[in-house]
């Protein structure tokens, strides 16, 4: 699905498909172009997809776990080019530090009280049924090589 096509979801089935707000997607198609523009100084050629299409591909990628050759099968690329933009998409938003998830030493904060539950999976032996010779049919066995 193209991002023009996600124009016409209202706000909760956007949500449901992408995993953001339309709010946090502006932001971050803002952030993307800003950088855009700076990379396209240095020359080379434009790409095939908007910045939304390689944002909302990245979202795709990232929520549902899709694997780079279906969704450039799905945006008319190659296997290589999703992968480069993805990483690409991924790598300026979170050098932008403006979408950053708190990092370890916020979890070792005294306002947080953790709840330890511990659970029992230590080995039981079982009792097997003891072999018998009247469980056992013998067959006889003829001219067998």
């Amino acid at each position: 699905m193209r991002y023009s096509e996600t124009e016409k979801l209202n706000h909760e089935k956007f949500r449901r498909l992408t995993g953001v707000k339309r709010e946090t997607f502006s932001k971050m198609v803002t952030i993307l172009k800003m950088s855009y523009v700076q990379k396209r100084k240095k020359g080379g050629h434009q790409s095939s997809l908007s910045v939304e299409d390689m944002l909302l591909m990245t979202l795709e990628y990232l929520r549902e776990y899709r694997t780079y050759f279906h969704i450039a099968n799905s945006y008319g690329i190659s296997e290589s080019y999703a992968y480069k933009l993805i990483r690409w998409v991924e790598n300026e938003l979170i050098q932008s530090r403006e979408f950053s998830l708190p990092g370890k030493k916020a979890l070792y904060g005294d306002d947080i009280e953790y709840e330890v539950i511990l659970i029992d999976a230590t080995e039981s032996p079982i009792q097997l049924p003891q072999k018998n010779k009247n469980y056992i049919t013998p067959e006889k066995r003829k001219n067998t090589p």
